[in-house]
C-alpha cells in the first residue's frame, strides 16, 4: 500500500535527477551562507556547483523522459541498442549507427536510427526504458542533449533529422 498517489510518483521519477540537484544546492546554499565561516563553508561551496550540474543534468533528462507504458522494451547493453517490440525490433552497435530521426507523425512519436548492415530501427519515444537512449544519443559526437530534449517537443508533420554521422554528412556533401 502506498501513501503517494501514482501521478506525483511518477512525477518524482522524472525529475528526480533535478530534484536531487535542487537538494544539493539548497544545502551547499546553507552551508556556505548559513553557517559560521570555515571548512564547512568550502564544503558549501562544492555543493553549490555539485548540486548546478546535477539540476541542469536532471532538467534535460526531465525534459527527455517520457515515462513508458509504450509498445515493446529498450535496453543498452555494452553500446548496444536493442528494441523488442511486439511487430519489430532489433539490435543496433552505437558505433554503426549512421543517423538519428525522431518522426513526429508515427502514433506514438518514434525514434528512427538507421546504421549499416540492416533496416533501420524504429522505437516508439514511450517504450519501456526508451529512457535509456537519452544517454546513449548523447555520447554521439557533436549531439548535444539539449537538442534531443527540444526535439521531443516539436509537433511537426516530416521526420526530424537529428543527428548524422561526420563521415556521412561529407559523403552528402560530395554528391551535391
Amino acid at each position: 500500500m502506498s501513501f503517494i498517489r501514482p501521478e506525483v510518483r511518477a512525477m518524482f521519477l522524472r525529475w528526480r535527477e533535478a530534484l536531487v540537484g535542487a537538494a544539493i544546492l539548497l544545502l551547499g546554499l546553507y552551508w556556505s551562507f548559513g553557517v559560521t565561516p570555515g571548512l564547512l563553508s568550502w564544503v558549501g561551496y562544492l555543493a553549490l556547483i555539485i548540486g548546478a550540474i546535477l539540476l541542469f543534468a536532471g532538467v534535460q533528462r526531465g525534459r527527455a523522459r517520457m515515462g513508458g507504458g509504450g509498445p515493446g522494451v529498450v535496453q543498452i547493453v555494452e553500446r548496444r541498442i536493442g528494441y523488442f517490440g511486439p511487430l519489430n525490433g532489433g539490435l543496433v552497435d552505437l558505433e554503426a549507427v549512421t543517423s538519428i530521426s525522431l518522426d513526429p507523425t508515427e502514433h506514438p512519436r518514434h525514434w528512427i536510427i538507421t546504421h549499416e548492415g540492416g533496416p533501420a530501427l524504429h522505437v516508439p519515444i514511450n517504450a519501456e526504458g526508451a529512457d535509456v537512449l537519452f544517454d546513449a544519443f548523447s555520447s554521439l559526437p557533436g549531439l548535444s542533449p539539449g537538442r534531443v530534449a527540444s526535439t521531443l517537443k516539436h509537433e511537426g508533420t516530416a521526420p526530424i533529422v537529428l543527428w548524422r554521422r561526420p563521415d556521412l554528412e561529407k559523403r552528402i556533401a560530395r554528391l551535391h
